[in-house]
């Protein structure tokens, strides 16, 4: 296989358009599924509400398997294969094991992921089934996952994925550069859901980078939300039972707690939580209001903007970004609990007619 042959295509990725930035060798490949270069969509509706500067939207939700994972996979596989490895293993609630079956079945590798009994959205485990993965469901959480994974890792010639691996971490960096590549600097302020944490942290390190490099004169403020029943960093000790409808957050002990810590601190930020009625509550407004379906854990960035709001904080003049992670069709089930306006009629024009009011 060619790892090479896809750079002839129009959308380069991640490896190629970022390279001179990532940790790559003569003898790394490149290769990609189209992830990186996504969309950043000014807020139409919601920004009124907070009478803010200007609100937009980086929709990661549009990687090639709906998520922000894709950006770190590519390098993390691509460095597997440059290591001589021929399979990659991960612990999950949902996302990274998409991603990692996605990308290792486009290289040839073997995915095998680990995912905590039934705590994983139906979407997202559709997805490693369908990439091929081998999937090992335990009776326990995601913290004990992640530790199985990374205790196999040490003992076998096996390239664990997750973002413990820095390779993750220079992947996702990726997305910071593009958001002050499209807005010509950084933002005043990026919302960004807190799970594991190694999405913040990587975030926090690519606005560092430029603008150590002198590419934007500013560095945001940088955010991080919790889910109330899954926020460890903001009680400030692990949640042994971690719960919230924002499956892809709800992990007890996260890997990257410090340098999310060292973001928070660094950029003059916050992490906070928010309970999962508000988070449900800015999953519909962004549905609805805005036309961005996006998964619990999403919603949450507009959830925690609005407390500010609430509680007192003036975005009049600032420009703020939302990370949108993942896609909503990753949590079909959320969706489906939303009251929806069915009418059962006849197959009759003029009943329909006069449902819509033009009888």
């Amino acid at each position: 296989m060619n790892l090479s042959s896809n750079l002839n295509e129009s959308h380069k990725g991640v490896l190629h358009r970022y390279g001179k930035y990532l940790p790559l060798t003569g003898d790394t490949p490149i290769f990609t599924l189209g992830e990186g270069d996504t969309p950043l969509v000014q807020s139409r509706r919601i920004a009124d509400r907070l009478n803010c500067g200007a609100l937009y939207f980086k929709l990661e939700s549009c990687n090639p398997t709906g998520s922000f994972k894709d950006r770190g996979m590519v390098v993390v596989v691509a460095k597997a294969i440059e290591h001589g490895l021929d399979a990659v293993l991960c612990a999950s609630t949902g996302n990274t094991s998409a991603s990692a079956a996605a990308y290792a079945a486009r290289c040839g590798l073997t995915a095998y992921v680990i995912i905590p009994g039934q705590n994983v959205a139906q979407g997202k485990l559709a997805q490693a089934i369908a990439y091929g993965a081998q999937i090992l469901e335990i009776d326990g959480n995601f913290d004990q996952a992640l530790s199985l994974a990374q205790a196999i890792s040490e003992k076998h010639p096996i390239a664990l994925v997750n973002s413990v691996n820095p390779y993750r971490i220079e992947g996702q960096k990726t997305a910071a550069f593009e958001i002050v590549d499209a807005l010509g600097d950084a933002p005043d302020y990026l919302f960004i859901p807190v799970g594991n944490a190694g999405n913040i942290t990587a975030y926090w390190r690519g606005f560092v980078e430029y603008h150590n490099l002198g590419v934007a004169t500013q560095r945001p403020r940088m955010m991080g939300f919790q889910a109330a029943g899954a926020a460890p960093i903001v009680i400030g000790r692990p949640v042994e039972e971690p719960h919230t409808v924002a499956s892809a957050i709800r992990i007890g002990n996260p890997a990257s707690w410090k340098s999310a810590l060292a973001a928070e601190d660094e950029s003059g930020g916050a992490i906070d939580a928010v309970p999962d009625d508000e988070i449900l509550e800015a999953y519909q407004l962004l549905a609805q209001e805005e036309g961005i379906f996006c998964e619990p854990a999403s919603a949450i960035t507009v959830a925690g903007l609005l407390k500010m709001s609430r509680e007192g904080v003036d975005f009049s003049d600032k420009r703020i970004v939302c990370i949108i992670t993942g896609n909503g069709l990753k949590d079909p089930d959320t969706a489906m609990k939303i009251p929806a306006t069915l009418h059962k009629l006849p197959a009759s024009l003029q009943d329909i007619e006069a449902e819509m009011g033009w009888a």
